[in-house]
């Protein structure tokens, strides 16, 4: 098994603690996804609102908080039409009165040595991603980011653009997987999550639709 995310990591994917490297190592060929199950803590900052409450429709950011939301991740990999290996990630939030999802397909650009993150449904919004190992623990920081508009690319404006981290880890006392993310501007802290969960695979000869987010990546963003 190699994912896109040891592709981009190279040798440095063997400092990751075995349980983080299990979870970031499916391929295109496994023939089964991951699904992880827990609680998480979120919040977001008011000023987004607006903003918030018009990104659920496209499977983006959403503007629900709260304590101890049921939490759940979906991960497959596939190759894409274009010949790219992929991955998907599909997290789903159970708040008392709705369900919101927030999708990412991550693209290994082989040509560029690179990891991009085509961000809800279409991918609208796309970000270089930069992973490094830390105590074992998978640290993703976002990177370039561009608006897709018909398959074109536009640099996203500096006072638009986000910072993202996420830091990925194990927990031997827990036998648990603990993510901590945050979404920030320059205005202040869009969206964030923290929390733990658990993890088992379950067979899936063939992803469906609905796990492929975005399609017709033929160009990607300039190196």
């Amino acid at each position: 098994m190699t994912g896109v995310y040891e592709r981009a990591l190279g040798s440095e994917a063997e400092d990751l603690h075995p349980k983080v490297r299990q979870r970031y190592s499916i391929g295109p060929e496994d023939g089964f996804a991951t699904v992880g199950r827990g609680e998480m803590d979120i919040r977001r900052g008011v000023q987004f609102l607006p903003v918030l409450y018009a990104m659920p429709t496209r499977n983006l950011l959403f503007p629900e908080s709260g304590d101890d939301v049921p939490f759940s991740v979906t991960t497959v990999a596939y190759r894409d039409e274009a010949g790219h290996e992929v991955m998907t990630t599909r997290r789903e939030f159970e708040f008392e009165s709705t369900r919101r999802r927030f999708d990412s397909l991550t693209v290994w650009d082989a040509d560029a040595g690179r990891l991009l993150d085509f961000l809800g449904l279409g991918g609208h919004i796309v970000s270089e991603l930069h992973p490094r190992v830390e105590d074992g623990a998978l640290v993703v920081e976002g990177g370039r980011q561009w608006l897709r508009v018909r398959g074109r690319y536009l640099p996203m404006p500096g006072p638009l653009a986000a910072t993202v981290e996420v830091r990925d880890r194990y927990e031997e006392t827990d036998e648990s997987y603990h993510v901590d993310a945050v979404v920030e501007t320059v205005a202040g802290e869009v969206l964030s999550y923290r929390g733990a969960f658990t993890q088992e695979r379950e067979p899936m000869d063939e992803v469906p639709a609905d796990l492929r987010p975005t399609r017709g990546l033929w160009t990607l963003p300039p190196e």
